[in-house]
């Protein structure tokens, strides 16, 4: 790797900026809007894209974990070139990287704890899933490409096969006991069957870690299907990130960059998708099937390749702006879309932190004008600007929240 810092690329902020804005759109309740408008194909395909998936398969929502996630890879060749370029020996970076992923998994772990009696020991949580496999990352910085490509390889299919060897339920297994229909919809068969909801290696898994710790009571099950050992494959889409970072630092030419990474996320979404059909493993977000890191992964090369073309090959930035405001500060954007929008006023859970200053300083009816069937709408766009007030002010100052 060169000593030479490289200069700030505009395509990551706003790639990053643009994953932070649609978590932070979350506010806009884009599903009620749906609700309300049953009959809108424009409401039901808005409300259908800021939802997750139930089980297999992928929404815009579902894109935001593995682009943020990727996102990470993606930096951390312009960061090891710039803390070379310092002369920053490899200890004190490795101690820097060891430091920042037991922050993340604490910081992850505390956003999981809001509201609940004791400390939440999950690990699930975004921040702490990168946080478990950074140390990693931050090794293979140095590794050649070749070798990140072997280990890539390797976690995919060592985790493949860590599922697949996994036995499936047999007929006296007490599905209801873990949140499960035995003949629900999300449930496959066949090969697919060893990736099911709740009955995975995974889940087996937490059953016995998560258990280890203090909790209020016995963990049977996650509500949603997420695990802990899915950090595993998040390395991987880390190491897909490093890989294309590393192209973007180091391949000549800002249309080559494009092109490279546009051929091989198109390849990579193809083949995620194809083995998903085939029935050799589903494309599954919540526990991280290495099918759903491989599709995933191509979305955000194809995505890194469109932000790279808009804003570093043609030149022209100002549009991404709004964007890159969000973008240069995505861990406060990351916490304050869970902290202030889960904090209510009086234990009234209708009355988030945001809303109730708004209507305390402009009034109680300040949202009325919009009529009862905006509402959803009104109040969170107000919600989501002001979001992007607080970032914009930090911008601004030149303050850079990181780990």
């Amino acid at each position: 790797m060169a000593d030479t810092p490289s200069p700030r690329l505009a395509s990551i902020d706003a790639y990053r900026g643009f994953v932070m804005f649609l978590m932070l759109a979350e506010v806009l309740h884009l599903g009620a809007m749906a609700s309300i408008f049953p009959d809108s194909e424009l409401w039901m395909w808005l409300g259908w894209h800021q939802s997750h998936i139930a089980w297999t398969g992928c929404t815009l929502h579902d894109l935001i974990q593995p682009s943020f996630t990727f996102l990470v890879g993606i930096a951390l060749p312009f960061s090891l070139a710039s803390r070379l370029a310092k002369g920053q020996s490899f200890l004190r970076s490795a101690l820097h990287a060891l430091i920042r992923s037991g922050l993340l998994i604490l910081l992850g772990v505390a956003l999981r704890s809001f509201g609940r009696p004791i400390t939440n020991w999950t690990f699930e949580d975004t921040l702490t899933q990168i946080g478990l496999g950074y140390f990693f990352l931050f090794l293979l910085g140095y590794a050649s490409q070749r070798v990140r490509w072997i280990v890539l390889a390797g976690i995919l299919i060592g985790y493949w096969a860590l599922f697949a060897l996994y036995p499936l339920p047999g007929p006296d297994f007490d599905y209801a006991a873990v949140g499960v229909q035995p003949d629900a919809e999300i449930n496959s068969t066949g090969l697919a069957a060893h990736w099911n909801k709740n009955t995975n290696a995974a889940w087996a898994f937490d059953t016995w870690f998560l258990n280890l710790f203090t909790r209020t009571k016995e963990f049977t099950h996650n509500g949603g299907g997420y695990a802990t050992l899915s950090f595993i494959p998040t390395l991987a889409t880390m190491i897909f990130g490093l890989i294309a970072g590393t192209w973007l630092r180091d391949v000549k030419g800002e249309w080559s960059k494009v092109a490279r990474l546009a051929i091989v996320g198109v390849g990579l979404l193809a083949l995620g998708w194809g083995l998903g059909r085939l029935g050799i493993c589903p494309v599954v977000k919540k526990i991280w099937t290495p099918t759903w890191t491989i599709f995933s992964a191509g979305w955000c090369m194809i995505l890194m390749a469109l932000f790279h073309a808009l804003s570093d090959a043609i030149g022209y930035r100002g549009w991404s702006y709004p964007l890159r405001v969000i973008g240069a500060n995505s861990i406060f954007a990351y916490c304050i879309s869970h902290v202030l929008d889960s904090v209510v006023f009086s234990g009234e859970r209708d009355a988030p932190v945001v809303i109730s200053a708004i209507q305390t300083h402009l009034g109680k009816d300040i949202f009325q004008f919009a009529g009862s069937e905006y509402a959803p709408l009104v109040t969170g766009a107000a919600v989501l600007l002001v979001y992007w007030l607080m970032l914009f002010w930090l911008y601004r100052q030149r303050i850079f929240i990181r780990l």
